[in-house]
């Protein structure tokens, strides 16, 4: 009879177990100012109309997909967010489950270009970020209009550079590379430009609050990099502006995937329907400057101003194939710092 009583309290702690776990997921967040965004528009809102909670891991895209390629026969991530294009090489390799548009009630008012292929595992992008150039309005003599004036020489001792590690970094060199004559079989324009650059007294930096300190202390005149920083450095006082250049705009889309071999899938469903929804996407413009890829978010006054917004403009984008990047990363990060090693 103890036995049985025994069994039958375990048994009722796994059910109990099996029960919390049903109604909790893990996703990754990427730190700092996004995480507490992701917070406030999509983690509180989702766990207070779930009763769900949602457990966070901080990690970048590239080692979120480290992670993930590591855990592949027991994943942590129920959901997993990439900026770097990960999803495309996830699905590939079977660590991201297919979507079923149906499944997301949001999922038909998203943009054509932020849900590409949802029944392939690649999960629908809900923000998109614009690549530009920042510079300080009050201390630039004359404000750059085109990714080429980066090359100007009387920029290049106040010009700030980001480290190819960074994924802004990444997408403004192949941008000024391709504006260069380069493509992505050939980076060698933009590193003999970046090489110029460098003896003329640029500098490179490799996160985002460097570029801050560059801007606020060591007179900054301009940078590639993305609307919401400009964003964020505005917020810090800094007269900072965000310009589109000339010769187009490349974007990083946010994608939202479900990770495939969880338990949970439904509630992780859930979760990516949030994140797609117009009232997240609002949110995320308000805070990040992040551009919604739901067009029933509707945008107002500095926001609208600020972040690249409706069909149209969004479909004017500039994206470089993900697959090539990652076939290419190493080679290029490793001439990458053969250019910038002093």
């Amino acid at each position: 009879m103890r036995n049985t009583v025994l069994l039958s309290v375990s048994a009722a702690a796994a059910l109990a177990a099996a029960a919390a776990s049903a109604q909790t997921i893990t996703i990754n967040s990427f730190g700092g100012r996004y995480e507490e965004a992701h917070r406030k528009c999509v983690i509180a809102p989702f766990e207070a109309a779930t009763g769900a909670k949602v457990q966070i891991v901080t990690a970048y895209s590239a080692d979120a997909f480290a992670q993930l390629r590591a855990q592949a026969a027991a994943p942590q991530f129920d959901v997993i967010h990439f900026s770097g294009g990960q999803e495309i090489l996830g699905a590939k390799e079977g660590l991201l489950a297919p979507i079923d548009a149906a499944s997301l009630a949001n999922a038909a008012d998203l943009v054509e270009v932020a849900r590409p292929n949802l029944a392939g595992g690649q999960g629908p992008a809900y923000s998109i970020v614009a690549l530009g150039l920042v510079y300080n309005s009050q201390a630039i003599p004359a404000p750059p209009t085109a990714w080429a004036d980066l090359a100007r020489p009387e920029y290049a001792g106040n010009l700030v550079l980001t480290d190819m590690s960074n994924t802004y970094g990444l997408q403004g060199f192949l941008m000024l590379n391709q504006v260069l004559g380069g493509d992505m079989t050939n980076i060698q324009p933009g590193l003999d430009a970046v090489k110029t650059m460098l003896d003329g007294g640029a500098v490179v930096v490799s996160t985002s609050p460097e570029i801050m300190q560059e801007f606020a202390q060591n007179e900054a005149w301009v940078a590639p990099y993305s609307s919401d920083y400009a964003f964020t450095l505005r917020e810090a006082g800094l007269p900072v502006v965000f310009a589109r250049g000339a010769e187009g705009t490349p974007a990083v889309f946010i994608t939202a995937n479900l990770v495939a071999n969880r338990p949970n899938a439904e509630l992780a469903l859930k979760f990516i329907d949030r994140e797609i929804s117009p009232e997240a996407q609002v949110c995320f413009a308000g805070e990040m400057r992040y551009a919604p890829t739901n067009l029933k978010a509707e945008l107002t006054g500095a926001v609208a101003e600020d972040t690249p917004y409706g069909a149209e403009a969004l479909g004017s984008l500039l994206r470089f194939d993900p697959t090539v990047i990652e076939a290419n990363r190493a080679a290029w990060v490793e001439a990458w710092n053969r250019t910038i090693a002093r």
